[in-house]
């Protein structure tokens, strides 16, 4: 297909081009009033990810009104565990819920690895919606969250300040946890696959937790299932973010895929001796910076883009944006990635 702006697939790849894509994590949500008026007439956060029309018509949204250079799909990343028959509620202004978790092996044999067409077909098919809505005006990023970080969610119940019964599962049962890992990581590659067979021409694996763990632990109990999936996705560019894992960067050089996403701590120059020359980085402005007023977003910004200067960058925020930011920061930070030379 032919895109009247591939500026990111290009950049993904490695190849030069004009000038530095731009796009934003959270950018389809709570920051546009579009998506507040939407989301007000329904039941909840579920009701708008499992409704394909309605999840096509968020994610198209920050495309026309912020004017970023990609659209990523409305979803959330817990959408894989309910489909390997873990259910979670989206309780407000407080998070995501597991009434039920898994401690023993019991719980653990009572999971499925779901078929993606017939669990999570509603992101396939708001994928689809999207695609033909957008008519190739920008690419699609399909999105997944890392095996760890879905592990942690599984046993703990909910977001946490610790994780500490993930972590404890991690020392006092590694087997049943590589063989969680496993389920999850088989579930989400097939997942991703499918994304990318209903239009998604970037994949990028959220690891949002990984600065939970130790370096040793990261290595044992994260990387490798990375890697699995990295090895397994070969159709279109992927990205991998773990958020906090300044340690295993050079390892993150050595995956198998074209772009590594970099939070607001990790130094865009050191980060690139680390992880090496061939690969794309994605980043890495501090979300709290479009507190600011434009002149200092304008500021950080170009600090932040003369860091990555020479190699293949995707502009992004260290994280995701914050609801409560202005979408006219966040459009000046766009502008300026945009008139950047």
């Amino acid at each position: 297909m032919s895109y009247h702006n591939d500026l990111i697939i290009r950049t993904a790849k490695g190849e030069s081009t004009e000038r530095t894509p731009v796009w934003l994590m959270r950018q389809a949500g709570r920051i546009l009033k579009e998506y507040r008026d939407l989301r007000s007439n329904l039941s909840g956060f579920k009701e708008l990810v499992e409704t394909p029309h309605l999840a096509a018509e968020v994610t198209i949204q920050p495309v026309d009104l912020l004017d970023v250079d990609a659209a990523i799909i409305f979803s959330d990343i817990l959408v894989v565990p309910e489909a390997m028959g873990l259910t979670y509620e989206m309780i407000e202004k407080k998070g995501p819920y597991f009434p039920k978790t898994i401690e023993t092996e019991n719980d653990l044999n009572q999971l499925i690895i779901p078929e993606p067409y017939e669990r999570l077909g509603y992101t396939l098919e708001a994928i689809k919606i999207t695609k033909k809505e957008l008519a190739g005006k920008v690419p699609i990023i399909g999105f997944a969250g890392a095996p760890w970080t879905i592990f942690s969610y599984m046993i703990e119940g909910g977001g946490s300040k610790t994780f500490s019964k993930a972590k404890k599962m991690l020392y006092t049962n590694p087997k049943l946890s590589h063989k969680l890992l496993e389920m999850i990581t088989k579930t989400t590659t097939n997942y991703l696959k499918a994304q990318i067979e209903c239009g998604a021409e970037i994949v990028q694996l959220f690891d949002s937790w990984a600065g939970i763990l130790s370096e040793d632990q990261y290595k044992e109990f994260a990387l490798p299932y990375i890697s699995k999936i990295c090895d397994s996705i070969n159709k279109v560019p992927m990205t991998v973010f773990a958020k906090g894992a300044y340690f295993v960067r050079k390892e993150m050089g050595g995956l198998n895929c074209r772009t590594i996403g970099l939070d607001w701590n990790m130094d865009p120059i050191l980060s690139r001796e680390l992880i090496g020359a061939d690969k794309t980085l994605q980043g890495n402005l501090d979300p709290c910076v479009l507190y600011s007023d434009f002149k200092t977003i304008e500021q950080k910004t170009k600090e932040m883009l003369g860091k990555f200067k020479g190699h293949s960058h995707i502009a992004n925020l260290g994280h995701g944006v914050y609801p409560d930011i202005s979408p006219d920061a966040v459009r000046c930070f766009i502008d300026t990635v945009k008139s950047f030379q």
